[in-house]
């Protein structure tokens, strides 16, 4: 019986089986009911879940993260950002402390950018994140560069650019896709 236990611990191990941690969502990501791509285009259908939103991870799948969100299971899919791991993919959208604590502490500008899911000059990285999520490692694969590529769909592109000291200075997208991201 023993081995038995054993033998299944090891099976459930393998087969990416983890105990539930509860956190919150480090940003704004897009969902369609249940898939949240790293990505997180801004595509007709899709929903918003607020940065700082509860949540409880359940496990890891095929370039996934398992979430509950409001008692819907969901996937947050690492579709574009495979050169870092699972668990610090998990790590990135995953966080123990609540961000809405920082949220309310910023000036009224920079909440409503972030509730906003938008972008305004002045933030700093970590507002931009909570905006906008994580631009994909594929494209992006150091943090403390200038400029931060992301995709608001298949065909928009737009960048965040910073100065040295780690604030939005400008965003560089056409002018439909500004209009879009940016709260000026």
């Amino acid at each position: 019986m023993k081995r038995f236990m054993i033998l299944c611990l090891a099976a459930l191990a393998s087969a990416g089986a983890t105990a539930q941690t509860a956190g919150f969502l480090c940003c704004n990501m897009r969902t369609d009911g249940s898939w949240i791509s790293d990505i997180n285009y801004a595509d007709e259908g899709k929903k918003i879940i607020s940065a700082g939103t509860p949540l409880t991870m359940n496990g890891y799948g095929k370039n996934r993260v398992n979430v509950v969100i409001d008692g819907r299971k969901q996937s947050i899919g690492n579709d574009y950002s495979r050169s870092i791991s699972l668990e610090a993919f998990a790590k990135r959208y995953i966080v123990s402390e609540d961000p809405l604590a920082k949220l309310k502490t910023y000036p009224k500008k920079i909440q409503d950018a972030i509730g906003n899911a938008r972008l305004t000059k002045g933030m700093t990285r970590e507002q931009v994140l909570m905006a906008v999520g994580y631009p994909v490692s594929d494209e992006n694969p150091n943090l403390d560069d200038k400029t931060w590529r992301y995709w608001l769909n298949s065909w928009s592109e737009f960048n965040a650019v910073f100065d040295d000291k780690g604030i939005l200075i400008k965003v560089e997208a056409e002018p439909p896709t500004r209009a879009l991201v940016v709260l000026e």
